[in-house]
């Protein structure tokens, strides 16, 4: 049964990471057809910012009162509900007729999103008592996390292809619309296997028994736990503001490199979303490396800094020098700016559940994730793209390059320096905790 949960869990990691890439993927076409908005235009920009920070703050903040829910109310019925949410918004959002429309049910999509990565980790923690089992099921279950980029870029390139032979919506074949329907799949397995699923022996332990503390927000920033709070969350917007400021935003700088932009537009978006498969993959190499790396590497201030260090001198590299003068170097240097800034992502995975006391493990998880990584690290895409227009690098699409530069070279250099207040951890029973 533990393996029943570890896949419900990894079909978990898949799917919110595929919700959430799905919009890099849709905002362009979304947003010409929906508001006839031209890229590089002053209202293009300030929608692609809105539905990139929007639907983060939604997230950031049910998402922690989602993981006060978790330690309230069980780790299964939260984990269950996130994802049948972020499935169903999903799918609705293909039948969107307005600009506001999308961004409603993007925000509601981001709310299962965040909720579901709080209620998995602290379900999984919880399952393994051996402290090397549960690095290496956290690692190698988040690493899914990279296999639903894959799919939504393929998931992405499938709907260009066959779009014209799909049913009409709305009078019309927009392959935007059949990429956010495929969203609806993660609900599928989920309501066969969902009744065999069991509640964290743990937490349903201390329910039971009566020892379960009630949760508190106030209690994250007591003495004994207020850096903790505090050092996380700020590390964890970094780490986001990384892949929503620079990654993120390639959507927005492949179609004017030499050689993409004389393309016809739907060539443009093949071409873009294989891009973003090569940095997907190079996440996927990250997160399988970090679990490898988990097991072996006791001080988690160093495992961190391995991915940290030269993420700090590529991923600015990449976008001020690679996206703007060559696709073939883009491609090289995505895959390697995704291998060490998405590999982060399963480092808090693997942190987090010991950062804070079983009563407040969802509370907490839910407070660096959310308030950091949703509410300020996404925040660094709408950065980026007020940054833009001021770059001068010669059109729109060079401009966002620049600008995704100086975003990733803050954020990376900024979490470098908080590393050094990051609290080490004992590896043990995470019972105990």
């Amino acid at each position: 049964m533990e393996w029943a949960i570890c896949a419900v869990a990894a079909i978990g990691f898949a799917f919110d990471i595929y919700e959430l890439l799905m919009l890099p993927l849709i905002a362009r076409p979304a947003l010409m057809e929906l508001g006839g908005l031209k890229p590089g235009s002053p209202e293009f920009n300030n929608w692609l910012s809105l539905l990139f920070w929007i639907p983060a703050l939604a997230g950031g903040v049910f998402g922690l009162v989602g993981g006060y829910l978790t330690d309230r109310y069980g780790r299964r019925r939260v984990l269950t509900f996130s994802i049948l949410l972020y499935s169903v918004s999903a799918f609705a959002a293909g039948f969107a007729t307005s600009l506001e429309q999308l961004l409603f049910l993007r925000s509601t999509t981001f709310i299962g999103v965040c909720v579901e990565f709080v209620a998995a980790v602290a379900w999984l923690a919880e399952l393994f008592d051996d402290p090397k089992q549960r690095e290496a099921v956290l690692g190698y279950t988040q690493a899914f996390s990279s296999v639903g980029g894959l799919l939504v870029a393929g998931a992405n390139a499938l709907c260009i292809k066959l779009g014209p032979s799909l049913p009409a919506i709305y009078g019309g074949h927009s392959e935007w619309r059949y990429t956010l329907m495929s969203g609806l799949i993660p609900a599928l397995p989920l309501l066969v296997i969902r009744p065999f699923l069991p509640e964290s022996p743990k937490w349903l332990e201390r329910k039971l028994s009566g020892t379960l503390r009630r949760p508190s927000v106030g209690e994250l920033f007591s003495p004994e736990l207020r850096k903790t709070t505090l050092v996380t969350t700020a590390m964890f917007a970094c780490a986001y503001g990384a892949a929503f400021g620079a990654i993120q935003q390639l959507p927005q700088i492949i179609p004017g490199l030499p050689g993409v932009k004389e393309m016809p537009r739907l060539k443009q978006q093949e071409v873009t979303a294989g891009v973003q498969s090569l940095q997907e993959i190079g996440g996927l190499v990250g997160r399988a490396l970090l679990a490898v790396l988990a097991v072996r590497i006791a001080s988690r201030r160093t495992l961190l800094r391995l991915f940290q260090v030269p993420g700090l001198f590529v991923v600015p590299v990449v976008f001020a020098v690679f996206a703007t003068s060559s696709l073939e170097l883009t491609k090289i240097g995505i895959f390697f700016a995704g291998l060490f800034t998405v590999a982060q992502f399963s480092f808090w995975g693997n942190y987090l559940p010991m950062a804070f006391p079983l009563h407040l493990r969802g509370t907490g998880e839910g407070f660096a994730a959310n308030v950091g990584g949703r509410m300020i690290g996404t925040g660094f895409a709408a950065v980026t793209a007020q940054l833009a227009p001021m770059m001068g690098a010669g059109g729109p699409a060079a401009n966002y390059a620049q600008a995704a530069a100086w975003v990733a070279a803050f954020v990376y250099l900024v979490g470098l320096l908080l590393s050094t207040q990051l609290p080490e951890q004992k590896n043990e029973n995470i019972a105990s905790s």
